[in-house]
């Protein structure tokens, strides 16, 4: 008897990087949901996988079973917005309320079409709130084996500092995710080894072979604070002058990570949402007067070098790229979560 396929459904897919890397482990996901119209062009030129423009509260079972294969072995997965829990955000608040509760929807959607397997990844602060342990103890009671972990994504081959809590769900049997590749400090990859070899550019240009690899400007007073920058340093290097208001003050003074560059030798720290802004945090580029190309980020998290975000003959929107960029699931450590998927379904399931 033919051994049954995998068949997978992203939750929150955004631009694809969760939806890419489980697909280079191959697992066929069958559908990407998102309510940003804006990952569509991303997601569908990238993956195999269909883009479901839809508000991930109004996904329901009936739609999941559409999307799986009666007699696959069926895998949701996702990575609910992580702005209520992140340390950016400081906890919910304002329009970010509205967002915790798309973790329960999540809970529901799996208490009701009862995946084999859910993996779901998002900020490590989450672990520590009533809403997750809740989400918990709701696989549990489905009769799930859970397991969830800080993954530090330098030890899977990643070149950034990016920490992130990976929970892995299973109704056949305990599964945790596959050991790390790169465990010891040595063998993390570094800026260089990521993003060395790119065409040099200036502040405000970008490449016309790849106007994704484009950097912002620079107001005069950031390009001679970027000109004192260190790598490694941080704005407490600058002359008194060029020091902005804000960070001579008390609470200003414990941030020290803004307007800083990075460092060849080293991973590169979180890539966030804002990553394309100097002023952002640690997003100068190294050696060159400017931030951190949209390309070099999308690299930097591990997205091909050809991964396409526009067309071609659009310009990239900065923020919206950003944004994409980000936000996503780094593809390599999506990779990582389909590998574990699919040999854990080799050997318990059917």
């Amino acid at each position: 008897m033919a051994r049954k396929s995998l068949k997978a459904v992203d939750l929150f897919c955004g631009a694809g990087g969760l939806t890419y890397g489980m697909e280079q482990a191959g697992i066929l996901v069958v559908e990407g949901v998102d309510i940003d119209l804006a990952c569509k062009f991303a997601y569908e030129t990238n993956t195999r996988a269909r883009f479901v423009h839809r508000n991930v509260r109004d996904y329901t079972k009936v739609h999941l079973n559409k999307a799986w294969d009666e007699n696959a072995i069926k895998v949701l997965v996702g990575c609910t917005p992580c702005q209520p829990f992140s340390s950016y955000t400081q906890g919910p608040r304002g329009n970010h309320r509205i967002k915790w509760v798309l973790l329960n929807k999540f809970a529901d959607l799996i208490t009701e079409a009862k995946p084999d397997i859910v993996s779901m990844e998002n900020v490590t602060s989450l672990s520590l709130t009533a809403t997750f342990k809740k989400f918990v103890r709701n696989l549990k009671k489905n009769g799930y084996w859970v397991s969830y972990s800080v993954v530090d994504c330098r030890e899977y081959g990643i070149p950034q500092m990016r920490r992130r809590l990976v929970l892995l769900a299973s109704r056949h049997a305990s599964i945790e995710i596959n050991a790390p590749t790169h465990p010891k400090k040595e063998q993390w990859l570094s800026v260089k080894s990521a993003i060395g070899k790119l065409p040099p550019l200036s502040a405000g240009h970008y490449l016309k072979s790849d106007p994704l690899h484009c950097a912002s400007e620079l107001s005069p007073i950031n390009m001679k604070r970027i000109k004192a920058s260190k790598p490694g340093g941080s704005w407490r290097d600058w002359p008194d002058e060029l020091i902005a208001k804000c960070h001579k003050k008390a609470s200003g003074k414990t941030y020290p990570g803004v307007y800083g560059r990075m460092t060849w030798d080293d991973p590169s720290p979180t890539i966030t949402g804002q990553c394309f802004g100097f002023g952002n945090g640690r997003f100068g580029h190294p050696e060159q007067d400017r931030a951190l190309s949209l390309r070099e980020a999308a690299i930097l998290q591990t997205f091909p070098k050809k991964y396409a975000f526009f067309p071609k003959d659009e310009l990239p929107k900065v923020k919206i790229a950003g944004r994409m960029i980000g936000n996503s699931v780094p593809p390599l450590l999506g990779k990582v979560i389909g590998e574990t998927i699919k040999n854990h379904a080799k050997v318990y399931i059917a």
